[in-house]
């Protein structure tokens, strides 16, 4: 609510009361003006912040506490004119027993009452936090939040309406500051993540506590919310109260401008960094390259600005590939810890001063390896961690130009007969070229083997494979799996080498063979 209108609004609750006015009537006069006032506050922000649009089909998280509560009350009385068809959505925890299977019941009952279609969600989340042997409370946020997600796709639904305040905003920044966070940190809670909107944000726990009061509507009160041996409650409980009586009563406002203002700023230099990463970073399925003298800059000219664009082109580039991650998980949320600033500053010192061939394990299944003169970034599924399977397959003629499947490396490889005289140009958009009259059958389509020796063409005489890897930048993650063409125990082609020197293509060749790697059927 406004500053003055809250002030104006109490300064005639002050005035003398008429003769005969009983006090609580005034009192649930001031209320009841309060609400009205609320209630249009609320309906102005989702004008103008666009959180909704009519017809929209808006999902309304209520846990029983006053202000999920508070939120579907605001919501069920303007759903006409707001346009919106609403849903509520309740998540069990299953951690407070008897007391939360009330909060169920109590929700589900109100549901009934406003004519609201509620779905119920349940997890044993204290099991799944011991299990990932994770913060309980992330651990519920985690399932609460994957909840919504299930929910939206499955009833179709294009908003989720979660009720927190200004004062978990506050919270929020106050426990990001306490533990060191930067400037994202600063931004707390997001009025807007994919399909959550916050309308509320901007709304007190005590004002929304005064419009429930003035609709008689009671809520539940979750006892672990005053449990003070948690930070948050010693936050809420102690923290807030002392700085808004010693320091600045408007405390909670203030940190929440303070939010905006970061949030703003992060925006900026968000768009910053993906300009500056547009021609810099090398993408592939589940990885990014990026140069290290990209990322670091000129080393001897490092200033404050340059270490914070190094800082922020690694979250950015980890964040990229979680979030393509999950899109083809088909989940919206990510599972695993979050990057912080020492990891960033790890992986920064892995740039700096670590040898190739290095690696870091980060959370949520980041890995960041060093590879000559770059930095390579993989979000792996957990399933993907173990070594490729080796294959082998057996060719008896190239009569047809056979197709090779090799599903182990998710592609194929396609043998293609020409006669090499007349059709010489074929050669110059079909691929490597094999003298043909060399080959002897049955050929072997592998994958490399330590001790592999292959003679590439331009040197002497023949190498050991692994040591032609490392001149050509391919790393030991890379090279599992690497195909190789073998004709009577020889290496006769190895895939980005081309043909050996031994079956490369001359004058007296009659009989060309172009390989081709083709994406898998």
């Amino acid at each position: 609510m406004p500053e003055g209108l809250r002030k104006k609004m109490k300064r005639s609750a002050k005035r003398p009361a008429r003769k005969g006015a009983r006090p609580e009537a005034a009192r649930v006069g001031l209320e009841a003006a309060e609400s009205v006032v609320l209630t249009r506050a609320l309906e102005k922000r989702i004008e103008e912040t666009r959180m909704m649009r009519e017809g929209q089909r808006v999902g309304v998280a209520v846990s029983g506490g006053a202000d999920s509560v508070a939120l579907l009350l605001l919501l069920v009385e303007r759903r006409r004119k707001l346009g919106l068809t609403l849903t509520a959505l309740h998540f069990n925890h299953r951690l407070r027993g008897r007391a939360a299977d009330a909060d169920e019941k109590f929700v589900v009952k109100l549901c009934g009452e406003l004519k609201v279609q509620v779905y119920v969600g349940a997890a044993d989340v204290g099991a799944m936090a011991k299990r990932d042997r994770a913060n309980v409370e992330d651990a519920a946020r985690r399932a609460r939040y994957l909840f919504f997600a299930e929910a939206a796709e499955k009833h179709r639904l294009d908003k989720i309406a979660v009720a927190h305040t200004a004062d978990d905003q506050a919270e929020t920044v106050l426990a990001h500051i306490l533990r060191g966070s930067g400037l994202k940190g600063l931004g707390g809670i997001h009025p807007r993540v994919g399909k959550i909107v916050r309308p509320l944000l901007a709304v007190s726990r005590a004002e929304l506590r005064t419009y429930l009061k003035a609709r008689k509507q009671s809520w539940r009160e979750d006892a672990t919310n005053r449990d003070t041996s948690k930070t948050r409650a010693r936050i809420r409980k102690k923290l807030i109260p002392l700085l808004g009586k010693d320091f600045q009563p408007r405390v909670v406002e203030h940190l929440g401008t303070l939010a905006m203002h970061a949030r703003e700023d992060e925006a900026l230099l968000d768009r910053v960094t993906e300009k500056y990463l547009a021609d810099r970073v090398e993408k592939d399925a589940g990885s990014a390259r990026i140069k290290i003298a990209d990322l670091l800059g000129d080393i001897s000219q490092a200033t404050d600005a340059s270490n914070a664009l190094s800082s922020r082109v690694v979250r950015l580039v980890i964040r990229r590939l979680k979030a393509e991650r999950e899109a083809r998980r088909g989940l919206k949320l990510l599972r695993g810890g979050e990057i912080t600033s020492m990891h960033v500053g790890q992986i920064v010192e892995l740039a700096r001063s670590g040898r190739s061939g290095l690696s870091l394990s980060m959370p949520g299944e980041v890995r960041v390896r060093r590879v000559h003169d770059a930095l390579i970034f993989d979000v792996t599924e957990k399933s993907r961690a173990a070594p490729r399977a080796h294959f082998e397959y057996k060719i008896d003629s190239l009569a047809g130009s056979p197709r090779v499947q090799v599903p182990e490396l998710g592609c194929a490889f396609r043998f293609t007969v020409i006669d090499w005289c007349s059709k010489r140009g074929e050669t110059s958009i079909s691929g490597e070229v094999l003298n043909g009259d060399r080959l002897s059958f049955p050929l072997t389509l592998r994958d490399w083997h330590h001790g592999d020796r292959f003679h590439a063409r331009g040197h002497t005489k023949p190498q050991k494979l692994k040591r032609l890897f490392g001149e050509e930048g391919i790393d030991r993650w890379q090279r599992e799996g690497w195909p190789v063409l073998v004709s009577s125990g020889v290496l006769a082609w190895v895939r980005q080498f081309g043909p050996s020197a031994e079956f490369a293509v001359g004058a007296e060749t009659r009989v060309g063979i172009v390989i081709t790697e083709e994406q898998s059927e």
